[in-house]
């Protein structure tokens, strides 16, 4: 885990294969720091609803969450609307979440922050 730095200044790494996805204690670590996501999908991701004032902000906000998925080589699902997108992070390589989901989304709250 980051137990060292906080998650928004980590950095993904690649992870391939059950030994790297998040067991309940590991889940339970982190959710706390990332305040308004949630599990979904019997906590096989996390999901998020950012909320704009229009639609210019919330692609301003898709634009530069894909700029850092891109640097992470960690790419979200996305739900895009007028005034918000909804972004779900799981690792398919995993077959769940692992660390990897928590980082992204701490990055994607600084993003909205």
């Amino acid at each position: 885990m980051t137990d060292l730095i906080p998650l928004a200044q980590a950095h993904c790494t690649v992870r391939h294969g059950h030994e790297h996805r998040l067991g309940e204690a590991g889940i339970r670590e982190l959710l706390p720091q990332l305040p308004g996501w949630t599990l979904v999908e019997d906590a096989h991701a996390l999901s998020k609803t950012f909320r704009f004032p229009d639609y210019y902000r919330t692609m301003s906000f898709v634009n530069a969450l894909a700029h850092v998925a891109n640097a992470e080589n960690h790419h979200p699902d996305l739900s895009v609307h007028y005034d918000r997108c909804v972004v779900r992070f799981s690792t398919h390589d995993v077959g769940g979440l692992s660390e990897n989901d928590f980082i992204c989304a701490a990055k994607a709250d600084l993003l909205a922050g």
